[in-house]
């Protein structure tokens, strides 16, 4: 017997459509090159979003169709983001940090009909256009002069008919949006999400074990567009009406805060690396800016150390809501928390608990396999994570070489090495490709760089293998010192002796000016690497 409840599908004109009818007033808020505002609202957004999908099907877009992107962070994305689902098509924002050649495979594997792009990014569209043919390109332009052969947005929009605009009704389980792997092993991947995955990807970011995103929030992503959709929280924002603010993405720890300040933001997120800077910043200018408003930060992207969460939290008052997750989970998995009958527990238990990747998000189900079959859950045995859910890929997009990454009874492998807990708690011990495999036992690197970067001198730590004659490899350390600061080698070892077994410790800690980087702010281990190939151990 099937219940008597009406077939309501879940996609992201619901979205649009809930936007548009509640929160056409709530103000979306764009931050200019020049540090000046664009404001609209939500209705703007609406009518702009609708416009743009009339014309995509004017232009012939149908269907499964692929349109990409190649823009800042502004309203005009945004717009995109629904506009582009709206008509069918399917929104695959690119990554322009990319090489011109790796974008060239990501537009040709993902077949991008149309290529939506900033006039900034001309120059590297060009490159790309030389290998791959796309049928249109519409450029987001300052003045309106756009190349000839080309489509200018804002006319675009100009000469769509918003009356022709229809809501959609199509099955949830349509495509909505494709994005890739950063492909550091291997060519990139692509994931194809559904209307359903991201609709209930964005309903979990508003339960307050998530991030409790509310109406009365002031968002400010500083993580790209392309970054596995803006980490769904566009979608996030239209849906509950919170005001949104976009922003070029950068590092510029004085301005950040400054924007956070001026802008009354409520909610921001970034990856660790953003955060450490943000608090060298606060530490170098005391009583300088105003962080009252900002009730939390979510972090996510790579492991957030124990010392960052604490001391923004007690020197700042600002919540860290560490999160993680990867494309193929888009992006959203599990949470860090402190469980309730803990509450009472000593502030550096809890701050521990926090510094963890936590617990699964409703529906998010996981397994842990060792070398010999499903590992414990005794916060011990180290296994790679496997997952299932609604929003978890079950396949890459035209990719069967890829097929490995998935079980044959349908669970997704992570590729990431974990511990997990009695209580179902996990903690990242790994990329299986970061993991040092030193005697035949793995030592955690991310354990190592969040102790690291809990010592006062420490601005930024990374640890890699290195070859060792004896061990097979062995940890080697690679630290960036604060401004004016000074440690020795021996003094890190000894101030992360007590938190290791010997065994685990660095044989050895290189100092540096900068640790390389990925476009999304995460170490960037491969070219440390390869700087340190040849290493020699004393």
């Amino acid at each position: 017997m099937n219940g008597l409840m009406m077939d309501y599908q879940l996609t992201l004109p619901a979205i649009l459509r809930r936007a548009e009818t509640y929160f056409w007033w709530r103000e979306v808020t764009t931050q200019l090159p020049d540090f000046t505002y664009h404001r609209y609202t939500y209705a703007d957004f609406a009518r702009r979003a609708k416009k743009l999908a009339v014309a995509l099907g004017e232009l012939g877009v149908e269907s499964g169709d692929r349109v990409a992107t190649l823009a800042w962070n502004h309203h005009r994305h945004f717009e995109a983001f629904f506009g582009i689902p709206a008509s069918g098509g399917v929104l695959h924002a690119l990554n322009m940090r990319l090489r011109p050649d790796d974008l060239a495979y990501i537009v040709e594997h993902a077949q991008d009909k149309i290529v939506i792009v900033d006039e900034d990014f001309l120059p590297l569209l060009d490159r790309v256009r030389e290998r791959v043919d796309v049928e249109r390109v519409i450029v987001i332009s300052r003045d309106g002069s756009v190349p000839e052969g080309m489509l200018d947005y804002e006319e675009l929009l100009e000469s769509a008919d918003e009356e022709r605009f229809e809501y959609p009704d199509f099955d949830e389980g349509q495509a909505a949006a494709l994005c890739y792997t950063s492909g550091t092993t291997g060519r990139p991947k692509g994931v194809l999400y559904s209307h359903r995955s991201l609709v209930l990807q964005a309903m979990t970011w508003t339960m307050a074990d998530t991030a409790g995103i509310r109406q009365s929030d002031v968002i400010y992503p500083i993580v790209p567009m392309f970054h596995i959709n803006n980490w769904c929280q566009p979608f996030v924002a239209a849906m509950v009406g919170a005001r949104f603010l976009f922003a070029k993405p950068h590092f510029d720890a004085a301005r950040l805060l400054k924007t956070i300040e001026e802008e009354k933001v409520t909610l921001s997120g970034g990856v660790p690396t953003v955060w450490l800077s943000i608090l060298q910043e606060l530490e170098r200018n005391p009583g300088q800016y105003d962080l009252s408003g900002l009730r939390g930060v979510i972090v996510a992207g790579a492991a957030a150390p124990k010392g960052m969460i604490k001391r923004l939290k007690e020197d700042y008052g600002v919540e860290v809501i560490h999160m993680w997750g990867l494309t193929e989970t888009a992006p959203l998995a599990t949470v860090a928390a402190v469980p309730a009958d803990m509450q009472d527990a000593p502030a550096d238990e809890k701050y521990a608990l926090l510094s963890r990747q936590g617990y699964p998000i409703p529906f998010i189900e996981m397994r842990l396999r060792g070398a010999e079959g499903f590992a414990p859950w005794d916060g011990e045995t180290m296994g790679e994570l496997e997952l299932r859910g609604p929003w978890v890929a079950s396949a890459y997009y035209e990719n069967p070489e890829a097929a490995d990454r998935f079980t044959e009874d349908g669970w997704f492998r992570t590729g990431d090495v974990m511990t997990i807990d009695e209580r179902g708690c996990l903690e990242l011990q790994d990329r299986t490709k970061d993991l040092v495999k030193s005697g035949g036992e793995w030592i955690s690197s991310v354990a190592l760089e969040n102790a690291l970067m809990g010592h006062p001198a420490v601005a930024e730590a990374a640890v890699i293998a290195v070859p060792h004659p004896k061990w097979q490899e062995r940890p080697l350390g690679i630290v960036v010192l604060k401004e004016g600061q000074s440690a020795t080698p021996e003094e890190l070892i000894d101030f992360i002796r007590p938190e290791f077994p010997k065994w685990w410790l660095p044989d050895a800690i290189e100092f540096v000016d900068e640790i390389p980087r990925t476009p999304a702010g995460k170490f960037l281990k491969r070219a440390l690497r390869e700087r340190f190939k040849d290493y020699q151990l004393a």
